[in-house]
């Protein structure tokens, strides 16, 4: 069993701008085809890049504060309690940051689809993914490229 207001914390990010850490609620509560990951984002922190998932959804959900929700249609603040779906696709693309003094939490549930192509919309960069970060096995793949040094797959195998 796992629980929200007293997580078992399993990763901490204190590289600005990501301030974070992350209880896996999920996965500590047995689910093997559901992801629910607890994040606690402390002042001025964001938890990732303004990001679309190709193959998962998700589903963010305010259990303490008042995040700041970016998409590509702008930026709202979340009170506690909000629900907030973020499709597969670029229509779905988001970031969760916090803009106040005091840390945030959301609970961000997703499908677990792999492989997943997540696509950073400001930087270019690709995320290609065959397992869950924090969770690959020496077979899978994470790899993250930019999207102006990537070889066009029509062209064939690149010069040796």
């Amino acid at each position: 069993m796992a629980d929200v207001f007293e997580p078992e914390w399993e990763f901490e990010s204190d590289r600005p701008p990501f301030l974070f850490r992350v209880a896996a609620i999920g996965a500590q509560a047995g689910a093997q085809r559901l992801g629910a990951s607890l994040y606690e984002i402390a002042p001025d922190g964001k938890v990732s890049p303004l990001h679309a998932h190709h193959a998962n959804e998700e589903l963010i959900i305010v259990v303490a504060g008042r995040p700041t929700l970016r998409t590509a249609d702008g930026s709202q603040t979340l009170p506690v309690g909000s629900v907030v779906a973020c499709p597969a696709g670029k229509g779905g693309a988001h970031s969760v940051e916090n803009r106040t003094d005091e840390p945030v939490r959301v609970l961000i549930v997703s499908t677990m689809l792999y492989p997943d192509v997540v696509e950073h919309l400001e930087t270019g960069v690709i995320v290609a993914l065959t397992a869950p970060p924090g969770r690959m096995g020496v077979d899978d793949i994470g790899l993250a490229f930019s999207r102006e040094n990537a070889i066009d797959p029509a062209a064939g195998p690149p010069e040796t």
